[in-house]
């Protein structure tokens, strides 16, 4: 009995927070309103934690300037960031609904705080999809190993 328990345990799918966590590296973008300030293949990494913290980094692989000078003039910051996302906080599942909610504590986006669903889709063990709700399109990611 205690055999057929561990074994029916070890067959039982993990949920999908104990599968979100790790480092995950950008694969693709579809359908973002952001892909002209990107450039055709941006760059980044999302992290998941096993206490429920999260955070993202996307790159834009587009030629971006280098600072003239120590500060950067208000073109070369906008240059800068324009395409750029970077945000930290916590994230909690909903496993019924199949969402990923991001609670964004901080954000190089001052106006982009407070939280920020995705449907997930798992393609594989080691690779998701996340799409923002508010769009058909999706960042697709593959986990860092």
């Amino acid at each position: 009995m205690i055999a057929a328990t561990a074994l029916a345990q070890a067959t039982q799918p993990a949920s999908a927070a104990k599968r979100l966590v790790g480092t995950w590296r950008l694969v693709s973008i579809t359908e973002s309103r952001r892909q002209e300030s990107r450039g055709e293949k941006p760059t980044g990494l999302i992290y998941y934690d096993d206490k429920g913290n999260m955070a993202v980094q996307i790159m834009p692989d587009r030629p971006r300037a280098k600072f003239a000078g120590t500060s950067p003039t208000p073109d070369e910051a906008r240059d800068a960031i324009l395409g750029y996302t970077a945000y930290f906080g916590t994230y909690t599942v909903d496993e019924k609904l199949q969402t990923v909610t991001h609670n964004r504590a901080g954000n190089i986006d001052p106006s982009g705080l407070g939280d920020f669903v995705r449907r997930y889709e798992f393609l594989s063990e080691d690779k998701i999809v996340l799409r923002p709700l508010e769009t058909k399109g999706g960042l697709t990611w593959e986990r860092v190993k």
